[in-house]
């Protein structure tokens, strides 16, 4: 190696280990993304909500569902089940799949009877609808070899499955609404994200300090116009989602406008608070994008099950404005869910929304004070 560049090389490597940023982006992250991508990209569901509507009530239909639950893949749902219209549990999310053992099951099975058995399940969800077919079908085999010698054929008795909301299973369907969630928050983040630092580059920030207006006028006068883009771009991407890709759309608009409005709120806030805390565009740019799409792919349930995820990623996803735009938006566009059974993930919205505004107010008045 020349002497100057080893000169240079030994000063660049002083810089490195001197700034903070860097050595972040050195060390923390390959960390942070091993310790995402290892445990948060796990592909075998366990722990399916699967209700049972079981009228035969007989020894050998009781036997069938203890090999249900004493299967890793299925558990027992929270809520009692409405036995005239089970539909309304897998709209309010309560199971994702629910079984039927009709009356005459034990008696089809001593006789070797064809017989079927009912079971419904929430279509919105590609991947655990995937999962609830087949495994139902596993313990239902099991079950009938564990009562037959090994070389006797096995009774026909079958699960006749019925797929509610996409009953095509189409991914597009799944995907998509989730995908508008991770492109208005990437949208609205890297808007706003600029927008402080860019005023401190062009030396411009000092003009607006000396002009007589507040602190919260600047930063309200600065997001609004913010709000009404990110407002345009998700009514876009969501009528793009409508004509191109077929999504269905039965639920109410006013409750997904509402939804809209308060996440594109929080995701305009995260590019706020981004803003303030950097000096160039370039670093704002780039924060954005890591603290917004990697989250928001990762621990939102766009890919994979939260259910599934360690409980330390699970409890970090209810930190996640994605997680509850696309779990609405979901139940919204596929299942025409109310907006009383919503409740809790518009809270969580206004809730984050409030913190992020609160902290992205303080953190921009400390910094122009």
């Amino acid at each position: 190696m020349p002497g100057n560049a080893r000169h240079i090389a030994r000063k660049e490597m002083y810089h490195i280990l001197r700034d903070p940023r860097s050595l972040v982006i050195v060390f923390a992250m390959p960390v942070m993304m091993t310790f995402l991508y290892g445990y948060a990209i796990n592909l075998d569901i366990e722990h399916i909500t699967l209700a049972v509507i079981d009228y035969d009530r007989t020894p050998s239909s009781r036997t069938l569902i203890d090999g249900f639950y004493n299967s890793t893949y299925f558990e027992r749902p929270e809520y009692d089940i409405d036995m005239s219209h089970p539909e309304r549990s897998l709209r309010a999310r309560h199971a994702t799949g629910i079984l039927t053992i009709r009356r005459g099951f034990a008696e089809a099975l001593a006789r070797g009877d064809d017989f079927s058995l009912g079971l419904m399940i929430d279509g919105s969800d590609n991947l655990l609808s995937a999962a609830v077919q087949a495994y139902a079908n596993g313990v239902l085999i099991a079950f009938l070899k564990d009562r037959l010698p090994p070389d006797q054929e096995l009774p026909g008795i079958t699960v006749s499955q019925q797929i509610l909301y996409n009953p095509d299973l189409k991914s597009s369907r799944y995907f998509v609404p989730a995908l508008v969630a991770v492109i208005l928050l990437m949208i609205s983040a890297l808007l706003t994200s600029v927008t402080i630092a860019r005023e401190k580059e062009t030396g411009t920030m000092e003009q607006l300090l000396v002009a007589p207006v507040s602190a919260r006028d600047i930063l309200v006068g600065k997001i609004l116009p913010y709000v009404l883009i990110a407002f345009i771009d998700g009514m876009l991407v969501l009528l793009f989602a409508k004509i191109m890709f077929s999504v269905p759309f039965v639920g109410s608009l006013w409750v997904l406008l509402l939804f809209t409005i308060v996440y594109v709120s929080a995701s305009l806030s995260i590019g706020i608070l981004i803003s303030s805390l950097v000096s160039t565009q370039q670093v704002a740019m780039m924060f954005a994008l890591v603290t917004t799409m990697l989250p928001s792919i990762m621990l939102s349930g766009f890919i994979f099950p939260i259910k599934n995820m360690p409980i330390v990623l699970q409890a970090l996803s209810h930190i996640v404005p994605a997680r509850y735009y696309i779990e609405a938006t979901r139940a919204l566009l596929l299942k025409g869910t109310s907006v009383v059974l919503l409740l809790p993930q518009l809270a969580a919205l206004l809730v984050l929304t409030g913190i992020l505004l609160v902290i992205a107010g303080k953190k921009f008045k400390a910094r122009i004070g």
